[in-house]
């Protein structure tokens, strides 16, 4: 496991806006690639259609994704008392058991069972602070089961229940392994078309896998950052996409990460070296200002709730003052916020610094501005 960057000049109430209500997307696009994009370059904001992305990436740069499967993971059932329970699937560890978050009147016992509503008996064998694991009686695979009798976990700001245009649309086109409670939104923006189209730009594309927790919408509690216990999550970085980015480093071009579920694995996995190695492993890696970024250059992403880790990670990668600027933008604008919303293209501050430099010193710079 990973630890980033801890900034202790910096509280939860550094990281709060204020969000009208209406501009929460509860409904995709009407298209994949139909919502809009925000550039966003040092000082430079710029409003664009996402349509407009294969312009803002030049030959030679690298689109890295991450192709974990939003799998079924909601369940309702009922306690032995007879009380209704939720449960929502945070990671699976065995073939029939998982961790899961519990939402019931008064939480369940340990060695307590809890049946679900197809019949299905769950045992509760452990705890560890909010989350239960479950041991379900079952005979298939549980990532099999779910699929059949569980709902899609949409997030607790879209109010309206999951649908089946929900079981598509909150799901990536690429999307392979099964794994992730939570979609990596900012590749929801993406159909066939758009991946055919960066490809004919020169861009290569490559892949990695890190399967999203619940914890990712559970509320940050402590006021300072240096207090908060990061969420645990599985990445695998194959060796196809450690090789692609060595080579796009001798090569002079950049690594523009889809989401951060792909930035946190690659910052995750580099080195001090600048090398990012193949290979599967666990990270808590929780990103503040001042965090240094070894491999990412760019970022795509979604706009995130306030006070929370990956409104942080943002601001770590673009700057504080430069991602508070581009946040009262959006608002002004009237983008659509979170995960059926517009997308930011930001590109890192430390990066936008050195091409600044590159330009005084007369150099060329291939960055856009």
């Amino acid at each position: 496991m990973t630890t980033g960057h801890r900034g202790t000049s910096f509280t939860l109430s550094d990281f709060d806006y204020m969000l009208p209500a209406e501009l929460i997307a509860q409904e995709p696009a009407r298209a994949r690639t139909a919502s809009r994009l925000l550039h966003v370059a040092g000082d430079t904001l710029e409003d664009r259609a996402f349509r407009d992305l294969p312009e803002l990436i030049e030959p030679h740069d690298l689109v890295v994704f991450n192709d974990t499967r939003v799998i079924r993971a909601r369940l309702f059932g009922r306690k032995p008392t007879g009380g209704r329970v939720e449960a929502l699937i945070e990671r699976i560890v065995e073939r029939n058991e998982a961790w899961s978050q519990i939402r019931a009147s008064h939480m369940p016992q340990i060695e307590s069972t809890l049946r679900f509503d197809d019949g299905t008996a769950a045992t509760v064998v452990a705890r560890d602070r909010r989350l239960f694991r479950l041991r379900f009686d079952i005979e298939e695979p549980l990532v099999d089961w779910l699929e059949r009798h569980g709902e899609v976990p949409l997030p607790p700001y879209i109010t309206h229940a999951a649908t089946a245009a929900d079981a598509e649309r909150y799901q990536t086109v690429y999307a392979r392994k099964p794994g992730a409670v939570a979609a990596p939104t900012a590749g929801l923006h993406f159909d066939d078309a758009m991946l055919a189209a960066l490809r004919g730009r020169g861009a290569s594309l490559a892949f990695i896998t890190l399967h999203v927790g619940a914890g990712t919408f559970a509320p940050f509690e402590p006021e300072h950052l240096t207090k908060h216990r990061m969420h645990t999550e599985w990445y695998e970085i194959p060796s196809a996409t450690a090789e692609a980015i060595e080579s796009t480093h001798a090569k002079g071009g950049r690594i523009a990460a889809v989401g951060t579920t792909t930035l946190r694995a690659l910052e995750s996995a580099v080195d001090a070296k600048g090398i990012v190695p193949a290979g599967s492993r666990e990270t808590d890696l929780f990103i503040t200002p001042g965090f240094r970024f070894g491999v990412v250059d760019r970022l795509l992403t979604n706009f995130h709730l306030p006070k929370s880790t990956l409104l942080m990670l943002v601001s770590a990668f673009a700057g504080m003052t430069t991602m508070r600027r581009a946040y009262a933008h959006a608002i002004e604008q009237r983008y659509r916020f979170f995960s059926y919303g517009d997308a930011m293209l930001i590109e890192g501050a430390a990066k936008a610094d050195a091409a600044r430099e590159r330009q005084r010193n007369g150099a060329s710079d291939t960055s856009i501005d």
